[in-house]
C-alpha cells in the first residue's frame, strides 16, 4: 500500500546540517501492522511526519497504491494519526470528540451518529459515551484517541508512540487491543516506538531504524533470531557477543572457534566472507545453560545472580574477562542451585549463535 523510495531529509544547511533520514526505501502492506522501531534521534517519528505530510522531504518518493502522496496537504491525506499527547478536547463528552472529526468534514448528522456509535462499540467506551474526557484515565483517553482517528475510515493509521504515558500493565492491555482494533478494522496500522516488547508484540514486520537509516526489515522472529548486524542484536533483546575466529563457511553455516578453544557452527550473515579474520558470534541468554565445569564450551565465575519473577538472570565472567548473561526460566519448586562466586561452565546448542557484521 505505501512505497517509500530513497527518501531522504536534511534539517539545516552548510555545517549545521542534520540528516534525520538517510536514503531510506520501505514497502508496507495492506491491512499490515507495521512498526518503525529504533532508539530517540534515530528519524522513526521524521519518517512518520513525513507520511502524514507535517514534513516535507528533501527528496524521495512516497507513494500510496501508487498515488503520489507528496503532492497532497495533510488533511487531503487518506492518512489519519494518533499521537503520544492524545490531544483530546476536555470540555466535550467522548461522544462529541469522536464526532469532531466528522463534523469537520461535514458529514450528515445520520452518518455521524451511527459512525459514533460504532467506534465506541470497537473500543469498548459505550457506557461512557457522555463523560468529558478530562473525567476519565488515561487508558480510556487513549481509547478515544483511536476512536477519532479511526472514525473518518483513514486508509493509514499513523500512530506515533501512543502508549509511552500509560503504566505498564495498562500499556500491555493497550498492545493486543491495538492489535485487535488493527485486525478488525483492517486498516493499516504504521506504529513508532522504542520499546522493543511492544514491536515484537504488535507487529506483522517491523523495521529496526538507526540515525535516519533502516538497518533491517522482517518479522519479530526472523529479527529476533536472525539478527542481520551488531546494532539489531543489541537493540532487540538481551544479547551476548563473543569474539571468535572464522574457520570456514558452508553455506548458511560458518565454522568458528570461541576464545575458550572450542569449535562451534553459528548461522552465518549474509555476505560474510567465507573464512579468516575475526567475528562476533551473538548468542541470546535463554539459548544457554550453566552445567559443571568438565565439557562445558566455556568457564567462568557467577558474578551476580538476578531474581526477576519469571527467570534468574547469571551474569557469568567468562575466562579472558568477558561477561555473559545466562537465562533460566523459574519453575514451582525450583532449587537456587547456582550460587553467586561459584565456578561453572557455560554452554549452549550449536547452531543458536548468529555471526554478523559489524
Amino acid at each position: 500500500m505505501i512505497d517509500i523510495q530513497s527518501l531522504t531529509k536534511t534539517f539545516g544547511t552548510g555545517t549545521g546540517a542534520f540528516t534525520a533520514l538517510d536514503d531510506v526505501s520501505v514497502t508496507i502492506a495492506s491491512n499490515e501492522f507495521f512498526t518503525l522501531l529504533g532508539p530517540s534521534g534515530c528519524g522513526k517519528t521524521t519518517l512518520l511526519r513525513v507520511i502524514a505530510g507535517f514534513i516535507d522531504p528533501t527528496r524521495g518518493t512516497v507513494a500510496l497504491d501508487g498515488e503520489d502522496l507528496l503532492t497532497r496537504p495533510p488533511y487531503a491525506r487518506p492518512v489519519n494519526t494518533v499521537f503520544q499527547s492524545y490531544a483530546l478536547f476536555p470540555h466535550m463528552t467522548v461522544a462529541q470528540n469522536i464526532a469532531f472529526g466528522l463534523e469537520m468534514l461535514r458529514k450528515p448528522a445520520t452518518e455521524i451518529a451511527a459512525t459514533v456509535e460504532e467506534m465506541l462499540a470497537l473500543v469498548k467506551m459505550t457506557e461512557m459515551a457522555d463523560r468529558r474526557t478530562d473525567q476519565i484515565s488515561g487508558g480510556q483517553q487513549q481509547r478515544v484517541a483511536l476512536a477519532r482517528a479511526l472514525a473518518p475510515r483513514p486508509r493509514v493509521l499513523l500512530l506515533d508512540e501512543p502508549l509511552s504515558a500509560l503504566d505498564f500493565k495498562l500499556r500491555k492491555n493497550m498492545q493486543l487491543e491495538l492489535k485487535r482494533l488493527q485486525s478488525e478494522t483492517g486498516i493499516t496500522f504504521v506504529f513508532v516506538t522504542h520499546d522493543q516488547d511492544e514491536a515484537l508484540t504488535m507487529s506483522d514486520r517491523l523495521a529496526v531504524m538507526n540515525e535516519g537509516r533502516i538497518r533491517q526489515i522482517g518479522s519479530p522472529r526472523d529479527i529476533y533470531i536472525h539478527p542481520a548486524e551488531r546494532f539489531v542484536a543489541d537493540f532487540i533483546g538481551d544479547t551476548n557477543f563473543l569474539q571468535a575466529d572464522l574457520l570456514g563457511r558452508t553455506g548458511d553455516v560458518a565454522r568458528v572457534r570461541l576464545a575458550s578453544g572450542a569449535e562451534i557452527d553459528a548461522r552465518a550473515a549474509t555476505g560474510m566472507q567465507a573464512a579468516g579474520g575475526q567475528v562476533t558470534v551473538a548468542v541470546r541468554p535463554e539459548h544457554a545453560t550453566l552445567e559443571t565445569t568438565g565439557d562445558a564450551l566455556m568457564t567462568g565465575r557467577i558474578a551476580n545472580v538476578v531474581y526477576v519473577g519469571t527467570d534468574t538472570h547469571y551474569h557469568v565472567d567468562l575466562e579472558g574477562g568477558a561477561r555473559f548473561i545466562v537465562r533460566r526460566q523459574n519453575t514451582p519448586g525450583q532449587a537456587q542451585d547456582w550460587q553467586e562466586g561459584q565456578e561453572v561452565g557455560v554452554s549452549f546448542p550449536s547452531g543458536v549463535g548468529q555471526v554478523l557484521r559489524d
